[in-house]
């Protein structure tokens, strides 16, 4: 149980790496009690930090663990409480007929499945609490924009934002509702962008373009763009639109 008074309590999923890991670094130097739910933990130490291996490809038991642990604490010493549903992966980069059945299905789990689940448990453990709770889920520009050869995570992330306009929706008729938003971050260089250009080109139609982006420098840094997120994660409209993106903040 959280024993420090009047500290913010951020969750962060995907946290041992790139916009997951910047979130995680910044979160603590801003003096939050942060807990990271990661296939492997991050590459850091730190006091305010409690690091979880899970796999979110099995969701029933991440969710399970993390709504047990959440009813453990004290929300008096808490000043917020905030998820942070980053973690996302692309199944093989080719029409939707080429791709493995099991890719597909890991892609949706991780992408889709895992953050509705998170988000359940994180809503259900506390609804009694009387402090802000905040819901943001890491989405994209290609939940709104489909793209040829990424058929699972258009789908995971277009699946997302209906997610948070729903949930948005059911929290706005309860005292202390969560607020919550899907935000697009912009086009970030982290390992999927790395993906992206490594695919074959006769496969993946956008290769170039994200070949492109690379080498034009237009990528953000992790630490940008999440600087960038937890600046919208503080507004105080946070929430007002359900479905957002940094670029038009």
């Amino acid at each position: 149980m959280l024993d420090a008074m009047n500290t913010p309590l951020t969750l962060v999923t995907g946290g041992s790496r790139g916009l997951g890991l910047a979130l995680v670094q910044q979160l603590l130097a801003r003096g939050h009690q942060v807990l990271t739910l990661s296939r492997r933990p991050p590459p850091l130490e730190h006091p305010a930090l409690q690091a979880w291996s899970v796999d979110l490809a099995e969701p029933v038991a991440a969710a399970g663990r993390l709504g047990a642990w959440l009813q453990g604490q004290d929300p008096a010493v808490l000043q917020s409480v905030t998820l942070i549903n980053n973690a996302g992966v692309i199944s093989e980069l080719a029409p939707l007929g080429e791709v493995d059945a099991v890719d597909l299905s890991n892609a949706l789990r991780v992408g889709l499945e895992a953050p509705m689940l998170l988000a359940a448990a994180f809503l259900r453990a506390t609804a009694a609490w009387n402090v802000p709770r905040k819901l943001l889920f890491v989405s994209s520009g290609l939940g709104r924009r489909a793209m040829a050869g990424s058929a699972s995570y258009c789908a995971a992330k277009a699946g997302m934002d209906h997610l948070a306009r729903a949930i948005a929706l059911e929290e706005a008729t309860r005292a202390n509702g969560a607020r919550v938003v899907s935000l697009a971050p912009g086009v970030v260089d982290t390992d999927m962008q790395v993906q992206l250009r490594g695919a074959d080109p006769a496969r993946f139609a956008e290769h170039s373009r994200f070949v492109g982006l690379h080498e034009g420098g237009l990528l953000d840094s992790p630490e940008t763009a999440a600087t960038k997120l937890l600046r919208y994660l503080d507004r105080a409209d946070f929430g007002s639109q359900p479905v957002a993106d940094v670029r038009d903040a």
